[in-house]
């Protein structure tokens, strides 16, 4: 059983009031078409069998919003349908994983439909849950795919780092290859695939489903679609939770940028946390050594890669997951030291799987929606000099192999949009953020906060998973206090910085 954590005396008012219900009507719309609904299969090409138990439906939208009569395009959905009263109904919630664009979405209503995320049953009974594939991803029409060779060539990709003039200009030419290959393969249909363009899509999904409002649940990057659909369309939001906030509003590579240096402060706390249990792990007693053990493993790969198929490069991305996830810190450390000492490759072999589709349509689309929501240097001389004086800077885990999956926007075939403002009056939402999240820094959640007047700021102290609420690794406070929003409209009473605070659960025990 979980245990309950700590509440401030701020979260402690979180059930003191409700927020208001729908403000008044807004003006007639044009009609859209409905959603024809049918059961799921019982396995999917792209999620296996998570969709079972799930109705399945498709929705036509424009490729170009501003040419309605145009060209449409398919977006996938799922449904798990309220099974309360009809009294109870409170409409349907969108659903969005985040977890970088071009993260399929569908298979997300299965936690609600089947109790898995922390969310008391009675209160995911009062909703519809409605899971989408964003435009362009996964089961969604036309699927985004470029030059394959650039995520996956067949073998060990070349390692991240360059050491010489040449390796970094080998790299800059497949970035430029992959950015021509996607222009070959997709035409002006790369114009239409930027998050301005999918949030016009979540109001067609709201119309179709016949609610005036929606309610909105986003993770990660599904924070920046959601706040801009509220920015976009205020008086359609009912409540909104934005969890793990991302909000570019410097551009989207000053915002890599960033990350770079938030990921290796994440990479220094991992590695610190391995140090205190050297007696296990054996890797060193200061997170020091054990980040030389770390690289020592990867000039292991540098010199013979496992089976020709792991280097340096899925080295490193074997590793990012214990800097999203605490939960995988255990497995991940016995992993590093079976390899490190022992020349045991069997957790790298384990933790890897050879990209296939939903892998390339994730870089295709991530560069789709970023290298066209914001402007990008088109100098490679630019990138050269930032991401080398970051490097030299001692942020060595992350910051090359972002330069590399972010090159192709420097050669990107599709005009960059310039970015909306976010934020609105009398919104209400919920922003919920770990408070030592890697890549999505608590700056960017109290800035949203303050985007929004009308919104509440829920902190996990000592958090950083990338998912705070209602997923796998959910704090139960943090649980609470969000279900209680979706409940009735409950939210923490407004107060100066985090209006309510939950304290994040131990870190793991290690195993041997």
């Amino acid at each position: 059983m979980r245990k309950f954590l700590a509440i401030t005396a701020a979260a402690a008012t979180a059930l003191a009031g409700t927020v208001a219900a729908a403000p008044a009507k807004a003006p007639a719309e044009r009609p859209v078409s409905g959603i024809s609904w049918s059961p799921c299969p019982d396995s999917d090409p792209v999620v296996g069998g998570l969709l079972k138990g799930l109705e399945c439906g498709s929705l036509a939208v424009p490729l170009d919003h501003d040419r309605p009569q145009g060209r449409t395009i398919e977006l996938a959905l799922t449904r798990a349908r309220h099974t309360a009263p009809e009294e109870q109904y409170q409409g349907i919630v969108l659903l969005n994983r985040g977890q970088w664009p071009g993260q399929f979405g569908r298979d997300l209503p299965t936690r609600f439909a089947k109790g898995t995320s922390g969310l008391s049953p009675a209160v995911g009974a009062t909703y519809d849950w409605i899971g989408f594939d964003p435009r362009g991803t996964g089961a969604s029409e036309p699927k985004i795919t470029c030059d394959p060779g650039y995520v996956w060539p067949g073998a060990a990709r070349a390692d991240l780092v360059p050491a010489t003039t040449a390796e970094e200009e080998a790299w800059r030419t497949k970035a430029r290859d992959f950015a021509a290959s996607c222009g070959r393969a997709h035409g002006a249909t790369l114009d239409h695939l930027g998050t301005k363009d999918a949030a016009r899509d979540l109001d067609l999904i709201r119309r179709a489903l016949g609610q005036e409002q929606l309610t909105y649940f986003g993770w990660d990057y599904g924070t920046y679609l959601g706040s801009l659909y509220a920015s976009m369309y205020p008086h359609r939001v009912r409540r909104m939770v934005l969890d793990t906030v991302m909000l570019p509003e410097k551009g989207w590579y000053k915002d890599v940028l960033e990350q770079n240096a938030t990921f290796e402060k994440s990479a220094e706390n991992y590695f610190s946390w391995i140090a205190r249990h050297d007696a296990t792990y054996h890797l060193g007693t200061t997170g020091a050594a054990v980040e030389a053990k770390y690289y020592e493993g990867m000039d292991m790969l540098r010199k013979a890669p496992v089976e020709g198929r792991i280097g340096p490069a899925e080295y490193t991305e074997i590793f990012l997951v214990p800097l999203y996830r605490r939960s995988a810190w255990t497995g991940h450390t016995k992993a590093l030291a079976d390899w490190v000492l022992r020349k045991d490759p069997a957790g790298l072999k384990a933790s890897f799987n050879e990209p296939g589709y939903p892998t390339q349509n994730k870089q295709a689309m991530y560069n789709a929606v970023q290298c066209s929501d914001s402007p990008w240097p088109r100098d490679w001389q630019r990138w050269h000099t930032d991401y080398s004086r970051q490097y030299r800077a001692g942020n060595t885990f992350l910051t090359w192999y972002n330069a590399w999956y972010n090159a192709p926007c420097a050669f990107w075939p599709a005009p960059a949009d310039t970015p909306r403002k976010i934020g609105a009056k009398d919104v209400n939402v919920l922003v919920v953020q770990g408070q030592h999240v890697a890549g999505s820094p608590l700056s960017g959640a109290r800035a949203l906060h303050r985007r929004f007047p009308d919104s509440r700021l829920l902190v996990e102290r000592e958090g950083y998973e990338h998912e705070t609420s209602l997923s796998r690794n959910a704090n139960a406070c943090v649980n609470d206090l969000v279900g209680a929003y979706l409940k009735d409209g409950s939210r923490p009473a407004a107060t100066r910085g985090a209006d309510a605070t939950c304290q994040a659960g131990p870190q793991p025990v290690p195993t041997p």
